[in-house]
């Protein structure tokens, strides 16, 4: 059974700066894609970041150069480092991890940027 569990969200001002994290624990799913994605209300999900077990690495356009994703595979967390928030990131922010069976999620948590 696969948990990802996320934190790090929070009210910050434009221009602010946080960072999450998502703890997972399970069989198998160290190494394996995971991502952070994001749902604004009214909106549909999207892709934030993604980061293979190798370390590479992709990126919306929305969030080139201010958002950074990393991995810290012995602690089997990956990290979403947001800076120069902005008010249109606010949004629930999912973790996922990519399994060949499936893909799983975190419970989300909320990121709210004020203007």
């Amino acid at each position: 059974q696969v948990q990802l569990v996320e934190s790090g969200g929070g009210l910050v001002q434009a221009g602010g700066s946080l960072q999450l994290s998502c703890a997972a624990s399970g069989s198998m799913v160290s190494y394996r894609t995971k991502g952070w994605y994001r749902q604004a209300q009214g909106k549909q999900r999207e892709l934030v970041a993604r980061i293979t077990g190798g370390g590479s690495t992709n990126y919306a356009d929305s969030v080139k150069g201010r958002f950074t994703i990393s991995r810290d595979n012995a602690k089997n967390t990956v990290y979403l480092q947001m800076n120069s928030l902005k008010p249109e990131d606010t949004a629930v922010y999912y973790c996922a991890a990519e399994l060949p069976m499936r893909t799983y999620w975190g419970q989300g948590t909320q990121v709210t940027v004020s203007s």
